[in-house]
Parts: C-alpha cells; structure tokens; sequence
C-alpha cells in the first residue's frame, strides 16, 4: 500500500478547512451584526425618543403652559419629570423666537436654543439631527408644537447622549465578541472530530492510498459487460461481478472458486500463468463449465510488484450474436449486388444488340424493361413509402428471381414512412431472416412462392410472410425461436432468434403458422411511427 507523500494529512487538512470557513462565516456574522446593531439601537432610541416628543406635543397642558405661563415652574417640573422617567438628555420646549422654556439646567431657561437645527420645526416641519449643544454633542429630534386651533405656537427638542448610544453598541459588541469565540471554540473542536469520523469511515487511509485502491479497481471494471474476476497473488478472489457469476452458470459458484480443492480454475482462466510471468494474455479461447469464453487476463502490479491479477471474458456465442445484428446491413448489401448484376445484365444485352445493329429490337428490348420497371418497381413504391424497406425487398424480388422464386407484395398491402430510423432497421432484420429462411424452405419445391402482405391501422403495423414451402414439425414451433434450435443442422438457428429479440426491442410479437407440406406463415405485430403523423 503507499503511504502519503503530503506534508499535511487529511484529518488535518479537514481540520483547517472547517476551521477557515467557521471562521469566515462567524467574521461575516460579527459584521453584519454589529452594522445591525449599531443601526437598530440608533432607531430604537429615536423611536423611543420620538414616541415621548409626539406624547409632548399633542399635550393640552404643555402647549397651554407654553402660551399662558400659569406656574413658573410648572412647565419645567413637568418635562423635568418625563425627561427623568425615559431616561433622555434633554426636552427642551420653546416659543417661536427659540427662546428655551425648559431645560436640565435652569440657568439655560430663558436663552436662545443652541444647535441651529431648530429652525426647520420652527416653520412646521420635523427634524432629526445630530448637533453640538450646550450638554455635548447629541441626537436631536425637534418637532413643532400646535395649540388647540392648530396654530404653531413653538416646538418642542428630545435630545439623546450620542455617548449612550455608543455605550450601548460597546455592550452589544462585547456579546459578539463572546458568541464569535465561543463558534469558533465548538466549530474547531467539531471539525476535529469530524475529520476523525471521516477517517474513521475510510479505514484510516490517506488519499493517496485510496486513489491506489481506485487503480486497481478501475482495471478491473474496463468493460462492463464483461465478467471480471480479481485475485491476489495468492490467487484468493477480491472481485467477482455478477456477469462473471452469470457466465461461469455453476450452481455452487463459492465452492467451485474458493475452496482449496477447486485451484484448478485459475489454471483454467490462465491467472495462475500471469501470476507467475506478470505478462498479460489477450484474446484466449477456453472451454469451462461447457461454455466457450473468450478471456484477456493482466497482471495487476504496485510499485512495479506484480500483487494480483485480473480476467475479463465474455461467451464468445454473445459476441456471434453481435456479428449476427449486423445481418440487416448484409441484407442491404446482398439487395444492392443482386441489382447491380441485373444491371450489368441488362447493360450487355444493350450493348450487344448495339454492336450487331439490331436497333428495333434494341427499341423493344428498352422498352419491355421500362414498362416492367413501371409495372413492378412503381406499383411497389406506391405502396410501400418507406425507402429502405421497398429497396430491401426489391432486392429480394430479385434474389428471388435468380432462385426461380416468385417474390411479390399483396395489392391491399400498405406501408408509410417510419419516422424512427431504428425501426426500420429492425424491421429490416426481421424481414430478412423470415425472408431468408422462407427461400431456404421453398428449395426443390415445385412453384415456389412468398407472399409479403403489410396492414398498417393507427399505429400499429403487421407483416405477414407467407411461403408454400414444406413446413415445418409441429413439435418444433414452440422452439423455432429460441436461440442455437434448427432443423437444418449445427451452427444455426441464430435468424429466428434475431427476430424475436429485434420484436422485443420494438415492443412487437410473432406468431407462427405451419402445416406439413403446404406451407408457413409468420404473423408479426409491432408498434409502428408514421412519419406522416409525427410532422
């Protein structure tokens, strides 16, 4: 295993990391509180501040007192009292000249108020200010004073000690100091713990050690749809996957792999040679359990020290039946060689009836395979739309025609444009095999015959490929479409199989009909996407 190369190990570096962002976070925090704070306890102060002030103007008695001056002493022992009670620098109430009638200090009683902010509440309107004053600097908050007959009569002045408010703040700090340390002690001591958790989980491994585990385990996971089997040097399996399982299709799978007496099977999958070489064997056939696998082993080396070894196989019959999807292109290319014979055909007849000079029989010659072109290849473009289907079965119509089998399409049968290419190349290798094995059924029969018919109904689509072949057993039509069952002999049976998979891709089915010396019929199903009705 290696060992980590980084100055710093992982619990730590989950430690300073945690830590870093605890930290940023309880730092924005703090300023954002204390912007908040700040802001808050200047608003609650004016609030309170001015909830007194509006009390004091709506007053009967202080606007009276301001006007008819009953008791000297009245108006300033009354505004003293609330002033002492909401626990403000000063109230100050003044006529319209800004002549003080009340004041903390009854020497200022008498004089001009001080600050120049009393100007605006004097013409009517409220005013928020801080301003320099005969008590110190102060939060002032000056509103005009109406009697009875809303007639402006003075204006009233709350003061409030910018030094309490900023004593206030100094507080609210102090208890964000103390959150702000108390976060960072507990979120320290939970990234500690958390990065031990961590570690705790990961086996106690640093990054490093677990990237070395990813290589091995990527090595062993290179083709998914392969089964892969991983051994130790020891030739003690670390990795088995299900397709590997699947593959080796044994009923005691653990008894025949990991017991002592089973050590052949490394033998068998070449692990026990890579062991021992460290040179890796690509491409192998090996016959196990009655399958055939086709195996790639490797060596698995740390450090350049060959530590295990890997095998990845498939069933080489699984790879066949890839080679076998590829029928639907052959069918293609078997359709276009028929058409370029008849072509070529066709074109030294031409020019030999050019050379010998026979130019009205030449004329007839032309024509007569025009009007058959017409006749054959138009009716057949009519009514089937998809492109690639009616050239396919043109090109069967041909290959039929140099077997001496009589391939047509029903008059009624109608097939339009899919609008998915992928079914049209499924039907493309459905149709090829029953094709296939409907010409292969008509061989030495007299008269032979296919008959292809296609009835298409709101989106479902059904084929029907009927031959007058010799048919086939009935004991045979429930297997006919299983994979590797023939009648015709070994290494077939594929074409079927095909079909029945290509359906069950498309969500279709297949139904056969059969009788011994008349003939064969395949009724398919499928659901089918107009073109037309897609647009």
């Amino acid at each position: 295993m290696l060992k980590p190369t980084a100055s710093l190990t992982l619990r730590t570096t989950i430690t300073l990391l945690v830590c870093s962002v605890i930290a940023l976070v309880l730092l924005v925090t703090h300023s954002v509180y204390l912007t908040q704070s700040t802001e808050q306890t200047r608003l609650s102060l004016e609030e309170k501040a001015k909830a007194v002030l509006h009390t004091l103007t709506v007053s009967p008695f202080v606007a009276n007192e301001l006007i008819h001056a009953n008791d000297k002493y009245a108006l300033q022992n009354y505004i003293e009292e609330v002033r002492q009670q909401n626990d403000l620098l000063f109230i100050v109430v003044m006529d319209m000249q800004g002549i003080r009638h009340t004041h903390p200090d009854r020497s200022l009683i008498g004089k001009h108020f001080i600050g120049g902010d009393e100007v605006k509440a004097l013409h009517g309107q409220e005013s928020v200010s801080e301003a320099q004053g005969t008590l110190g600097t102060s939060l002032r908050i000056i509103s005009p004073l109406f009697d009875h007959q809303h007639q402006q009569i003075g204006a009233i002045a709350v003061g409030i000690a910018t030094d309490k408010v900023q004593q206030i703040m100094a507080a609210n700090r102090w208890v964000t100091y103390w959150a702000v340390a108390f976060g960072g002690l507990f979120g320290a001591l939970g990234a500690y713990f958390l990065a031990r958790k961590i570690k705790k989980i990961m086996f106690g491994m640093e990054p490093s050690e677990i990237a070395s585990l990813l290589e091995e385990r990527s090595a062993m996971l290179q083709s998914i749809r392969e089964g892969i089997i991983a051994v130790d040097a020891d030739e003690n399996i670390t990795l088995i996957n299900d397709e590997a399982k699947r593959l080796l299709r044994h009923g005691d799978l653990k008894n025949l792999l990991l017991t002592e007496g089973s050590k052949h099977w490394p033998t068998l999958l070449h692990l026990r040679q890579v062991l021992a070489s460290g040179q890796a064997r690509q491409d192998e056939e090996i016959e196990f359990n009655g399958n055939t696998l086709l195996t790639n082993s490797v060596p698995l080396r740390v450090n350049g020290k060959v530590t295990g070894a890997i095998v990845t196989f498939r069933d080489k019959t699984e790879i066949s039946q890839l080679i076998q999807r590829l029928s639907g292109i052959s069918h293609y290319a078997e359709a276009l060689r028929v058409q370029a014979h008849e072509f070529m055909n066709k074109l030294h007849v031409i020019l030999g009836m050019v050379n010998i000079k026979a130019y009205d029989q030449l004329e007839n010659y032309i024509m007569d395979t025009a009007n058959y072109y017409h006749a054959e290849v138009g009716s057949l473009i009519r009514q089937i739309k998809d492109p690639v289907i009616a050239g396919f079965i043109l090109g069967k119509m041909n290959r039929g025609r140099e077997l001496g089998i009589d391939v047509s399409v029903t008059p009624a049968s109608y097939l339009p444009e899919s609008a998915q290419a992928e079914e049209t190349h499924e039907l493309v290798t459905v149709l090829g095999n029953l094709l296939e094995n409907a010409m292969e059924a008509l061989d030495g029969r007299p008269d032979p015959e296919i008959v292809l018919t296609f009835d298409y109904d709101e989106g479902r689509l059904r084929c029907t490929v009927c031959d007058n072949g010799k048919g086939i057993e009935p004991a045979a039509l429930s297997q006919i479409f299983e994979h590797g069952f023939s009648t015709k002999g070994s290494r077939r049976g594929i074409g079927l199989f095909l079909v029945r998979q290509s359906l069950e891709k498309l969500g279709g089915g297949i139904e056969c009909l059969s009788a011994l010396g008349k003939g064969t019929r395949f009724i398919v199903s499928l659901p089918y996407t107009c073109k037309e009705n897609s647009l």
